[in-house]
């Protein structure tokens, strides 16, 4: 009986022309108070539980969905629902009668304390509730809806809503759709007005899910120029097809599964739609950065899990040259990467990432790097860091703990440095030190570390860098540095690139991050540790 009443409202909401849970809520309206009297997301628990709906909620929607429905005795459906709702009820005490109870239950706590009008988040005076006072709530002994139906109406509802905008790949869907025993009422609504969501049918199934593309930033500047261009010469996927000579199954799989097309297609779009020159020139260029995208994701994944620094010194150019500071290795090429101090636009690096993320191993290997090619290295760490611990070794000309930096100390410590025998500055936790008494100092190592033989090289939490001030701002010219899980897209500026929602906002993956050398590349490496 319970799935009875939960038909019957599907096909009510079928009838109303598919309004969202919000329409209907507005429908019923607010009480004196002005709040409403049923919140959007207690419409959407009416047709999303499995459970029995509150009786009061149940006549509320019911009375709406008939009025929409063109219903002429819209009250005589309030009472049918009522009557099934009351049977479904008594089914419901039936089988718990016959079910042993739950420890819940048997301790005299929990849902038995609740009654089916106290709905919470619906009205907040109890004056308000138009629903009758009621035996405790079964929900533990309720009956279940089929699931897999119900999915399979979630999957019909966001396909009709993919394919709204080309009628006949809608046409063909929905007209599969009403071969179907029972599904012909839901592929005459679908027909007639764009679906609202498809949660409303309660999906909770991940079956029918597609997982977001690594390249999701990418890819939706690429469809998005795909469908701007195909929406204005009212091109369906069936004509797409016919006309490049790629199969309208294979467009509809690009846009429905955020998947990249090939390049062949695309460049047939751009002869069939006569783009200009420069929006052929973009859309290549779209593309090749989503591809670009997809495959540093794909090598990201490959990396490997563990290595030692050994190994990965061991991949490195024999021709690096003194001031090559080991970044990380890739896993497809088994290649050490890093950036040479003594080139580019500045003699700096920045290794940014959230706690956790394997920061102070990256400084650590960098200094260890810079000592085994024989370059002298001045150690700064105003906390508890790795980098202490390579304190004594040869080559290290001081090593400052405090949590401040003086002028007169590190003006010491590099009153050695010269282009021949130049001194790298390695700090951790730079973040402690942006307003030191050596701010100064540490901006003019960067503006002239060629000329002088210095170089800076820092770590800094990344919701902590402190942009603006001018020390750190001055090593921004350098544009290269090592990002390791990096949850912000602002972050990349710290670095001199853009980057996306396929790098950001991951689980931190300690020792796995992306080096940018400068060249506008984004290169996936592993942190030796």
């Amino acid at each position: 009986m319970l799935k009875k009443l939960n038909d019957g409202l599907h096909d009510l909401r079928l009838d109303a022309g598919l309004p969202s849970a919000r329409s209907i809520r507005d429908r019923i309206g607010k009480d004196a108070q002005d709040y409403w009297i049923v919140n959007h997301q207690a419409v959407l628990d009416t047709f999303q539980r499995p459970d029995l709906p509150k009786l009061g909620r149940l006549e509320l929607i019911v009375a709406v969905l008939s009025e929409d429905a063109g219903r002429e005795d819209s009250e005589g459906e309030v009472r049918r629902f009522k009557g099934l709702w009351k049977q479904a009820y008594d089914e419901t005490v039936a089988q718990a009668s016959v079910q042993p109870p739950t420890d819940a239950a048997a301790s005299g706590v929990g849902d038995e304390a609740r009654t089916p009008t106290q709905d919470v988040g619906e009205t907040h005076q109890q004056g308000t509730s138009t629903e009758e006072e009621l035996p405790p709530d079964l929900d533990e002994a309720a009956a279940r809806v089929d699931y897999a139906e119900e999915s399979l109406k979630g999957l019909i509802i966001n396909a009709a809503q993919a394919l709204w905008d080309d009628k006949d790949a809608l046409r063909v869907f929905l007209g599969v759709v009403r071969r179907g025993e029972g599904f012909v009422k839901m592929a005459d609504a679908l027909g007639e007005s764009r679906p609202a969501n498809a949660t409303f049918y309660g999906v909770e199934s991940r079956e029918f899910e597609v997982a977001p593309s690594p390249a999701r930033h990418e890819l939706v500047m690429l469809h998005g120029f795909l469908r701007k261009h195909r929406a204005k010469r009212q091109w369906s996927f069936t004509y797409l097809g016919e006309k490049t000579g790629v199969p309208s199954d294979d467009w509809i799989r690009w846009y429905t599964h955020d998947e990249l097309p090939t390049r062949e297609a695309v460049v047939a779009f751009s002869h069939v739609a006569h783009l200009m020159l420069e929006d052929h020139v973009l859309l290549l260029g779209l593309w090749e950065a989503a591809h670009e995208a997809l495959k540093a994701q794909r090598c990201f994944e490959d990396l490997p899990e563990r290595i030692s620094f050994d190994e990965a010194w061991s991949m490195r150019d024999p021709a690096t040259p003194a001031l090559w500071a080991l970044a990380g290795v890739t896993g497809e090429e088994q290649r050490a990467y890093g950036p040479d101090l003594a080139t580019g636009t500045a003699p700096a690096f920045i290794v940014a990432g959230p706690p956790g993320s394997g920061r102070s191993t990256a400084l650590l290997n960098i200094s260890r790097a810079l000592l085994a090619a024989h370059a002298r290295v001045v150690l700064v760490a105003p906390k508890a860091s790795p980098l202490r611990e390579v304190a004594d070794q040869g080559g290290v000309v001081d090593c400052f703990v405090r949590d401040d930096l003086s002028t007169t100390e590190l003006e010491a410590a590099l009153s050695s440095a010269s282009p021949e025998e130049p001194v790298v500055v390695v700090m951790d936790d730079a973040e402690v030190l942006d307003k030191c008494d050596a701010g100064g100092l540490l901006k003019s190592a960067v503006q002239h570390g060629f000329a002088e033989g210095t170089a800076l090289v820092v770590g800094c939490r990344e919701d902590k860098l402190p942009f603006g001030l001018g020390w750190f701002e001055e090593m921004k010219r350098a544009h290269r540095g090592l990002l390791l899980s990096p949850q912000e897209r602002s972050t990349g500026d710290a670095i001199g690139i853009r980057i996306g929602d396929s790098i950001t906002g991951r689980t931190i993956a300690p020792g796995r991050g992306w080096l940018h050398l400068g060249d506008g590349r984004l290169v996936p490496v592993a942190v030796q540790g």
